[in-house]
């Protein structure tokens, strides 16, 4: 301690102890505390001057600052990728080209994808992978209808619309150009005789609606009209969604289990089986309501596997129990896993959204500033795409029609970062149940 600070502590001690006694012992004499008073008025002003060129050096600092700021230019623009075009006879999902984003392809029916089937726009402003293209694969582009056929496409095959004059696989039989009658039922039971009245010396006969007279003016038939087998053939109106049965005179629809003809008389509506309790699932599964039917489902957790485990907290979702501070490979396991299951009528029109996802930040706490989505498992990835619709939702995409029956199982997860830093993965397993039918 210095001289003057110590003469200053005993100054103010003499000071205090004189308020209170006159008598104090050891204080310095009046010149002394004069000098200490001075010394401390110098020291203060020290303290003065080096406090204010302080602040002056952190103005000058400030303003060489803002100065830079100032002459600096603009704010960086984020990265970009050249756009992209859908291949010919393809289509292209997604539309945003900045860096971490990506685009989806597909061909349409009939062509076959050629190379990748999704690009990431990279940080360096480029994509990934080269640009696919579509195949021809379809059966009717070797052009094998004959004599003025039209080819039609079907599933994986084709079929050929021949002119009256012509019939066979591809219109290569010639045969006779009359028009033939209307198919009619060879059944006494459904044949009734004809109404006959002679006028002036002439038989005149006719049939009831739904039927058609066969034979002789003097021995008229009428025999009943297959008006299923009239209005099956291609291009002609569907008396019934699903089965037409001939009666006498006219015909009524059916539908297949699981359904119920509505009021039209040619539509079929599913029944809920879960819903009017129609069905025998246990207590400990759930009741999935499909086309025609209803599927006992029992989701389960992920076993435990090394620190990794789940909890179920409802019915169709899991979520991972907290992890240890160390352990990485917990923290990049999924932090939810949810079960949903959706039921779809055969070769439904493409393409169609089917799932979302999206993200929500609990409150108080940042959100993610970037997601990445993705299909990470199941056994049909072919026919789906997931893409991005908006900055904090993915949607699943189906992209090539199903035919049923039959179940597909597709995963996808979506990735959670914040200054491009993984923060959390959320994954969906989804179960789509086929119908074999397409209503």
């Amino acid at each position: 301690m210095t001289s003057g600070l110590r003469y200053s502590l005993l100054f103010f001690l003499c000071v205090a102890g004189f308020r209170e006694s006159r008598a104090v012992q050891n204080c310095p004499g009046k010149q002394q505390m004069l000098t200490v008073i001075k010394q401390m008025q110098q020291f203060l002003k020290g303290q003065e001057t080096r406090f204010a060129e302080g602040i002056r050096i952190m103005k000058s600092r400030l303003n060489n600052l803002q100065n830079t700021v100032i002459k600096g230019g603009p704010d960086p623009q984020p990265v970009s990728c050249p756009p992209l075009e859908a291949p010919e006879n393809g289509r292209k999902f997604g539309s945003k080209y900045l860096a971490d984003h990506e685009v989806h392809y597909t061909c349409d029916l009939g062509y076959q994808l050629i190379g990748t089937s999704s690009r990431l726009c990279l940080q360096n402003g480029s994509w990934t992978e080269s640009a696919p293209h579509c195949k021809d694969i379809r059966p009717c582009s070797s052009q094998p209808c004959l004599n003025g056929g039209t080819c039609v496409e079907g599933s994986n095959q084709y079929k050929c619309n021949c002119p009256p004059e012509w019939k066979g696989t591809n219109c290569q039989i010639k045969t006779p150009t009359a028009p033939s009658d209307w198919p009619v039922v060879n059944d006494a039971a459904l044949s009734r005789k004809a109404s006959c009245t002679r006028i002036d010396h002439t038989q005149h006969c006719s049939c009831d609606p739904g039927f058609q007279m066969s034979g002789s003016p003097e021995a008229s038939i009428c025999q009943d009209v297959n008006e299923c087998e009239v209005y099956k053939a291609e291009g002609t109106t569907r008396l019934c969604v699903h089965a037409c049965i001939n009666t006498p005179g006219s015909y009524r629809c059916a539908c297949p289990a699981g359904y119920k003809l509505l009021g039209d008389g040619k539509n079929c509506e599913d029944l809920d089986e879960c819903t009017l309790r129609l069905h025998n699932c246990t207590k400990h599964s759930m009741c999935i309501n499909t086309a025609g039917g209803f599927q006992c489902v029992f989701p389960e957790c992920p076993k435990p596997f090394g620190n990794i485990s789940y909890v179920k907290t409802s019915p169709i979702q899991c979520e991972r129990n907290p992890c240890p501070m160390d352990s990485r490979s917990c923290h990049h396991a999924p932090k939810t896993i949810s079960f949903h299951y959706l039921s779809l009528p055969s070769n439904i029109p493409t393409p169609v959204s089917l799932f979302r996802m999206a993200t929500a930040s609990a409150p108080g706490r940042p959100g993610p500033d970037s997601l990445r989505f993705g299909i990470v498992g199941g056994n049909s990835r072919g026919n789906f795409v997931m893409q991005r619709s908006d900055r904090q939702t993915g949607e699943l995409i189906l992209v090539q029609s199903l035919q049923g029956p039959q179940t597909i199982e597709v995963d996808v997860d979506m990735s959670e970062y914040l200054d491009r830093t993984f923060q959390a993965k959320h994954v969906s397993k989804i179960t789509v149940f086929v119908s074999p039918y397409s209503f």
